[in-house]
């Protein structure tokens, strides 16, 4: 989620502030760049979006030929994952899971909407207004593909509650939400090798991860997995 790009000189100014029941977030903008911050916690911002576009490529390659598969995003962020998955005639259904009111907000109508617009209007697309451990633990839906992007990674989450997502018990309510030979695809601003263990040790295959260069620091990566056929 998070990103890299040149800082202006001047510091960045908060466009909405907003309570909510997991607590505060914020939307600025730093410079042409416009950033989340929840808690207190830096989420993403606008500069680059590669990684985020590549964890939806990367989940429509393990795929293969599978005809229309249908996409849960975990996270609609700045949209750049969304609006990626909406560009591509291959997507059937393209599900969106965000608990925060306030990020729905800004892409309908507001300051994310540049981004966002086209795809929300795309009659493929649906917006769910959840917590997405919540929904994984809940739901008796299924996907051809799970994105996750809600947190910094497996090891640095966003809140605590999060945590239990990338957990073996987690996993298994991915894995279930999944259809056989569904690909789960999670964002992560680092490696995480233990992640890769915990994978395999919840019985998802062809478990590997892509780095994926940004301008500054260590590449962002992308773990992927395949629920067995």
């Amino acid at each position: 989620m998070a990103t890299s790009y040149d800082i202006p000189d001047s510091p960045p100014e908060v466009i909405d502030r907003r309570e909510g029941p997991h607590g505060e977030v914020v939307l600025r903008r730093h410079g042409a760049v416009l950033q989340i911050v929840a808690n207190g916690c830096f989420l993403m911002d606008t500069s680059d979006g590669r990684s985020e576009r590549r964890l939806v490529d990367a989940a429509l390659e393990a795929l293969g030929a599978r005809a229309r598969p249908s996409v849960l995003i975990g996270g609609l962020g700045v949209g750049f994952s969304l609006a990626h998955a909406a560009e591509s005639p291959r997507w059937g259904r393209i599900a969106v899971v965000e608990r925060e009111a306030a990020i729905i907000d800004w892409h309908l109508g507001g300051p994310l909407s540049a981004l966002s617009s086209r795809a929300l209007a795309d009659p493929r697309t649906e917006i769910l207004k959840t917590d997405l451990v919540a929904f994984v633990n809940e739901t008796s839906d299924t996907f051809d593909a799970l994105c996750l992007d809600v947190d910094n990674g497996p090891d640095w989450t966003v809140t605590e509650g999060n945590g239990d997502l990338y957990s073996p018990d987690g996993l298994a309510n991915c894995a279930r939400v999944l259809r056989p030979g569904g690909v789960l695809a999670v964002w992560s601003a680092q490696p995480s090798p233990e992640f890769e263990g915990t994978l395999w040790n919840a019985g998802f295959q062809r478990v590997r991860t892509e780095e994926i260069p940004v301008a500054r620091g260590v590449p962002d990566v992308v773990h992927l997995a395949v629920r067995p056929g």
